[in-house]
């Protein structure tokens, strides 16, 4: 094993056609992936387990948030897993990048990690995206008030303190605020690690639309305005 006591959770909706390629370069760092099926059609479960990945299904479409709560919940039963990472399913993370920060986790201590685009290389982010990670970088500094330089990367880090604080009921897209939010409420430990985020047009195509951009920003007001535990 590369990285002991380390989960990977992995979230997807009908990847099928890179799920294979994510999960090849995942198992090179990391033994233990823990693919969370949100629903898909396509055979992507099928696909996941020949590469070698655990997976959990949900029966219908409940979005990302939920499907991380599925694999948090998960490893929260598994006592050995001292660190749990959460990596796109589109393959925009770096799986290099993933390691560095459950390094850094460990020889620091901290709670959480988290990706942040600033001091790494970004490739391929439409405009429209950008200017809306800029607004939305500011709400969350607001609302959290965590001095941040990120917001809504994928690529984190949680130690088991964290995991037994967060708890996401925010399903879709504002669960990346929640967990910010949780951050600050539980006075959690943090440090941002600079990543590498590739846009591909595979990731705009299933994520990074303008519609979904709009989804961002409707979904940090849903997660300012809705209580959370």
């Amino acid at each position: 094993m590369t990285q002991t006591a380390t989960a990977v959770i992995v979230p997807m909706f009908n990847e099928g056609t890179v799920i294979r390629d994510v999960l090849d370069e995942l198992h090179e760092s990391f033994e233990l992936v823990i693919c969370v099926d949100d629903g898909s059609s396509d055979g992507s479960a099928a696909v996941a387990r020949e590469a070698g990945a655990t997976v959990l299904r949900h029966r219908v479409n409940l979005g990302q948030g939920a499907a991380l709560q599925t694999g948090f919940d998960y490893v929260r039963g598994s006592a050995h897993i001292e660190h749990l990472v959460t990596f796109d399913a589109d393959g925009q993370h770096s799986v290099t990048d993933a390691a560095s920060m459950v390094t850094r986790a460990r020889e620091t201590g901290v709670d959480v990690v988290l990706g942040s685009r600033t001091g790494g290389a970004t490739v391929g982010q439409p405009a429209h995206k950008r200017l809306l990670l800029r607004a939305g970088l500011r709400f969350s500094r607001l609302s959290s008030g965590l001095e941040l330089t990120d917001t809504h990367n994928g690529l984190r880090v949680l130690n088991r303190n964290a995991l037994q604080v967060i708890r996401l009921t925010q399903r879709g897209m504002a669960h990346a605020s929640e967990i910010e939010a949780l951050i600050a409420r539980h006075r959690l430990t943090w440090a941002e690690h600079p990543v590498s985020i590739r846009y591909s047009a595979y990731s705009r195509s299933k994520g990074q639309s303008s519609l979904n951009a709009f989804n961002i920003v409707y979904d940090l007001m849903a997660a300012r305005l809705t209580p959370t535990a």
